[in-house]
């Protein structure tokens, strides 16, 4: 991981290991890590609340925390070259957009695709994995698994590499799995 430029997605279950990982990966590129946490704290949600803390006590003191729930293109933009940054995690940051309608969302997508795309860092995202379960009964949750499915897959096209975690291990599925951004489509 010590390429010039580098995009890494982990993708996995709820408590699947993804951001034990993405610290592990941050922490192997060698490089000061800038955290930038999409979550909001509310403090009349303990259990909430005791994750974000969890978290925060988990990261090494020297790395730099940026608390950013919605412009992350912007952040992104803004941060010195020669630094690793990790956003833990892209299902939040949906879940913070979810309010706006969906030219407003296409538009920030188009700004993360872009920031990504013509960056210069090591960057590290961490996503949940929606969808592998029930249809969500609710409207709302229905258009938060799409957009983040379809952010991830955005994503997973533009990152050298994707991992799953499952089970508690780390799965490298860009060395197993083909791109489906590269194949051609079946008509």
């Amino acid at each position: 991981m010590n390429n010039a430029f580098e995009i890494i997605l982990i993708t996995g279950g709820a408590n699947s290991g993804k951001s034990k990982w993405g610290e592990y990966l941050a922490l192997r590129s060698q490089k000061p890590v800038v955290y930038i946490a999409t979550a909001q704290k509310d403090e009349s949600d303990e259990e909430w609340t005791q994750k974000i803390l969890e978290h925060q006590q988990r990261r090494p003191k020297n790395w730099h925390t940026l608390e950013i729930p919605l412009f992350l293109a912007d952040s992104i933009e803004q941060i010195k070259e020669d630094n690793c940054i990790l956003i833990d995690s892209l299902g939040t940051w949906v879940a913070n957009w979810l309010e706006k309608d969906e030219l407003t969302w296409q538009k920030e997508v188009t700004k993360l695709r872009s920031s990504l795309a013509n960056n210069s860092h090591h960057i590290i995202l961490i996503a949940e994995e929606t969808g592998l379960g029930v249809v969500p009964a609710y409207s709302s949750g229905r258009l938060f698994r799409s957009r983040l499915g379809k952010l991830s897959q955005l994503v997973g096209g533009l990152a050298n590499n994707v991992y799953l975690t499952i089970g508690g291990y780390g799965i490298d599925v860009s060395k197993i799995g083909l791109k489906l951004s590269e194949i051609e489509p079946i008509i």
